[in-house]
């Protein structure tokens, strides 16, 4: 069984000009896309800021509604689910762990929140449920009386981390999971997560602008690229034998020693206006490998859902 499947989805914002409304302009930031997350799978989203990834994981938890497509969780469609019920199947880790949890709180009435209002949990439970999953991500049990401000960038990832955990969610968005900690924390959490995914069978999406983060954590890699997805592969092809210029761009950035990184000073770094899209590939301004097609016709998209999958005209 599929744990997630997203079918053509797509996000557009509406902006306005003037005082009286006039000028409507439509605003892409997911333009029609599709994946599908399998179970006990690590999914990695990358692609640099404004490419549209957080926006696509706010779709993927029902924290925003997408303009059109289709998200299934557990081959049932997202909005056949009730609030309460869809908090039990997928959980949000959000990028920035300490203004995720509330300051006046301490972590035990934090944690305890996902049991009492998604399970009902009996109040004599609570403490033995939580203390079992502190004790899976490494916190000790004198955290609980603690404030958010007490504690340190890793620790607090940890405490999201046991928060979606004490959901009994099979599905986790982790949005940014380490961009905010030390390289030696990263590679910690970033561990943890790899043997919770194990114990637990939980299936991730790690969305992150870097590839590094998701090289050894995740199973496939979709590539994004102003709203849509330009390569979707296997994480040892992506790295290997990336097909898409951009993923070019990204896997020669990736420092590596003794590995000279890609020189991208010549090339236009900005990203298309949302506003105003190109009329062809979004990618041609950067491109060493554009002609005339890929000005003035859209790439294709990844309509049949098999891997590999690269929307490029000259794949490399």
């Amino acid at each position: 069984m599929n744990a997630l499947e997203a079918i053509n989805l797509s996000k557009t914002y509406s902006d306005t000009d003037g005082f009286f409304l006039k000028n409507k302009k439509n605003i892409r930031a997911v333009n029609d896309i599709s994946f599908t997350l399998k179970e006990n799978q690590t999914l990695g989203i990358v692609g640099e800021s404004g490419c549209g990834k957080s926006t696509l994981a706010r779709m993927l938890v029902g924290l925003l509604e997408p303009s059109s497509g289709t998200i299934n969780l557990q081959n049932k469609n997202i909005q056949q689910y009730q609030r309460q019920e869809l908090g039990q199947v997928i959980q949000y880790v959000f990028q920035d762990p300490l203004s995720s949890l509330n300051p006046r709180k301490t972590i035990y009435q934090s944690l305890a929140a996902p049991l009492k209002y998604l399970h009902q949990q009996d109040n004599s439970l609570i403490k033995e449920k939580m203390l079992s999953v502190m004790g899976e991500v490494g916190l000790k049990e004198e955290f609980l009386d603690r404030y958010p401000h007490e504690f340190s960038g890793g620790q607090a990832q940890r405490i999201g981390i046991a928060r979606a955990l004490l959901a009994d969610a099979k599905i986790l968005i982790l949005d940014e999971p380490v961009s905010a900690l030390d390289v030696s924390i990263q590679s910690q959490v970033l561990n943890l997560l790899n043997d919770l995914k194990r114990k637990f069978n939980l299936s991730f999406i790690v969305i992150s602008h870097d590839l590094a983060v998701v090289e050894n954590i995740s199973d496939e890699i979709a590539v994004m690229y102003f709203g849509d997805i330009v390569e979707h592969n296997s994480s040892k092809e992506i790295f290997q034998k990336p097909r898409h210029p951009y993923t070019e761009l990204l896997v020669g950035s990736v420092p590596e020693l003794n590995k000279q990184f890609a020189d991208i000073s010549n090339k236009n770094t900005e990203l298309p206006d949302p506003a105003n899209p190109p009329l062809g590939c979004s990618f041609y301004s950067r491109c060493s490998y554009g002609s005339e097609k890929c000005q003035n016709t859209k790439t294709p998209i990844n309509s049949t859902k098999k891997l590999p999958f690269v929307s490029c005209f000259h794949p490399l």
